[in-house]
């Protein structure tokens, strides 16, 4: 698999996670697309409820769910096959943050935004929720924010596909 495309290195979203392309080869795993669907706001949210009745001793729990984030990635064996979707999932997010590089198509980024919009209302919804240990707002907010979080994993599957013939390394992701 040639992961040689440097520049989704230089996205700050990237920088922050320490993704470089081992990493993101690992990430490819569906095992750790799928992991991460089902654990990442549910985690995220625990730590922010656990703030109000532990204290500072939430740090731990905060630390523990920075840490899962991201260690996730990192935790699995790249995958012996890529052409599945939660591989193409990876690949998409790739060709997204690489878009000031090499252009995407505009109704993509339309709809990446717009779904990124809808999932990080949900998002912050659920996270005051959790906060003010308030568990419909909690539960609701993290609904949205996964179900939009969902529908984007989807159109980045959709975006790589529409992308993959663009650059030689897009296509060499495949396997």
């Amino acid at each position: 698999m040639n992961y040689e495309n440097k520049t989704t290195g230089k996205n700050i979203f990237t920088k922050l996670m320490s993704m470089d392309d081992a990493t993101w080869e690992r990430h490819a795993s569906p095992m750790s697309v799928w992991s991460r669907v089902v654990t990442g706001v549910p985690v995220t949210f625990l730590a922010v409820w656990s703030i109000k009745p532990l204290a500072w001793w939430s740090l731990i729990v905060i630390f523990i769910s920075v840490f899962w984030l991201w260690l996730n990635p990192r935790l699995f064996s790249a995958p012996k096959s890529t052409n599945n979707w939660a591989s193409k999932v990876t690949f998409g997010e790739r060709v997204w943050l690489n878009r000031s590089e090499c252009p995407i198509p505009e109704h993509h980024a339309k709809w990446a935004n717009t779904l990124s919009i809808i999932s990080g209302l949900g998002f912050f919804v659920g996270i005051v929720g959790a906060y003010l240990n308030w568990p419909l707002p909690a539960l609701a907010g993290g609904l949205i924010s996964w179900f939009g979080k969902m529908w984007f994993c989807d159109r980045m599957v959709w975006l790589f596909e529409d992308m993959k013939g663009v650059r030689d390394d897009y296509a060499g992701w495949l396997k």
